[in-house]
């Protein structure tokens, strides 16, 4: 939320067609008459938390009744509103309970693995020390939940559905966490599932597993399984100039494919009165640290693109121009977004061209066309168009 929310206070003077303050107390209104203290429900998820690391808060994510409240890709593939999304979640409750990183002799640690391996929700029994009050969560990285509360008691009451692929790595204490999700990834477990199953400590060398918050697993995720598919996509073909255009939520992505080696660039820009952005570059050799521009959407944004260049095999510089609309991207509703958001873009039709100059120049009437913003200081500012034009390939020489 931000300041414009303040100033209007739900009454809408912002123009948007959707308010979240409006949103969030009829959730609210709805969900406190809804929540029991004691309840059988569904579990599809868990979360883990990051304050106070070494020491932290491990959730079971739970709802009475499930349906869909955890699956991004149907959201995506189904269109589901901001709203939507802000209701199914609310009714999430964090079942939580206080750990260390390196501790997994506890009960709810033990249950909460398991529910982390299940490919579906897990049917519980839960006791909370308290009746749930309203609260929803959000931030930039994680999808929001409902309210925090401490678990006192929690039973399966069902056997977990754990495949036996995952069963079997999971019990392998001499295979790195990397090469796990490596596999796993390869054998078709998305990194939705892969997320949750390293965040609680199930994968890696023996002596070296620990909890990770969830806000860390998911770009460690997005991050391994996008550098073994560089791999493979370096020994593809380059492709020709082409562009894709799409989006999600209020996140709009312009791709463009360069005839190139593989190079990444990724600007974020909020629409306004002013033009601002955020921008992180990679070259053929990789980054060294973080993207701490553009932080996990610059991993979720790579991955969703080199899975595009992995099934039309071939290999490209890609600069990645995300633009995000403040009247339809009212609430954070997670990095998750960010990925969605490309896949859509990457699934529209794609417009090739015969030069990088005839590909710059629609990008450029497309964008201010569309939004009304010039990208020329975008452009000017790309590491990647920088880099094509001065650096010679073997070919040249």
């Amino acid at each position: 939320m931000n300041i414009q929310c303040v100033k209007c206070k739900g009454r809408k003077l912002c123009g948007r067609s959707f308010c979240p303050i409006q949103t969030k107390l009829a959730s609210q209104k709805q969900s406190n008459t809804k929540f029991k203290q004691d309840f059988f429900g569904d579990t599809p998820n868990v979360f883990v938390g990051h304050y106070g690391y070494p020491n932290i808060n491990v959730g079971l994510l739970a709802t009475e009744e499930y349906n869909n409240h955890d699956n991004p890709k149907e959201w995506s593939k189904e269109n589901y509103t901001i709203p939507k999304i802000i209701n199914l979640r609310t009714e999430m409750i964090n079942s939580n309970f206080k750990t260390n990183i390196k501790s997994f002799k506890d009960r709810f640690m033990e249950l909460s693995q398991e529910v982390s391996l299940s490919t579906k929700p897990v049917d519980m029994e839960i006791n909370l020390e308290r009746k749930p009050q309203f609260k929803l969560t959000l931030n930039q990285d994680t999808a929001p939940h409902g309210p925090n509360v401490k678990l006192k008691k929690a039973q399966i009451t069902e056997n977990p559905k754990i495949p036996h692929k995952v069963d079997k790595i999971v019990s392998d204490y001499d295979i790195k966490a990397a090469g796990a999700i490596d596999t796993l990834y390869k054998k078709g477990f998305d990194e939705q599932y892969l997320t949750k199953i390293i965040s609680v400590g199930n994968l890696g060398v023996k002596t070296q597993r620990i909890l990770v918050p969830t806000r860390w697993s998911l770009t460690a995720v997005d991050d391994i399984i996008g550098k073994k598919l560089i791999e493979k996509i370096k020994t593809f073909d380059t492709s020709p100039y082409k562009t894709f255009f799409g989006g999600f939520l209020g996140n709009y992505y312009l791709i463009l494919m360069f005839e190139s080696e593989w190079n990444y660039e990724l600007f974020e820009t909020v629409m306004g009165e002013k033009i601002s952005f955020a921008t992180d570059f990679e070259s053929y050799r990789g980054r060294k640290n973080y993207a701490s521009q553009t932080a996990g959407g610059y991993y979720a944004c790579r991955l969703a693109i080199l899975e595009k260049l992995k099934q039309i095999k071939k290999q490209s510089g890609v600069l990645a121009l995300r633009f995000i609309n403040p009247k339809e991207y009212v609430a954070p509703l997670g990095v998750w977004v960010c990925r969605e958001a490309t896949r859509k873009s990457l699934e529209s039709k794609a417009i090739e061209f015969s030069s990088k100059e005839l590909m710059l120049t629609y990008a450029k009437h497309l964008i201010k066309k569309k939004f009304n913003i010039d990208i020329n200081i975008l452009l000017k500012n790309s590491k990647l168009l920088d880099q094509i034009k001065n650096q010679k390939r073997l070919t040249e020489f």
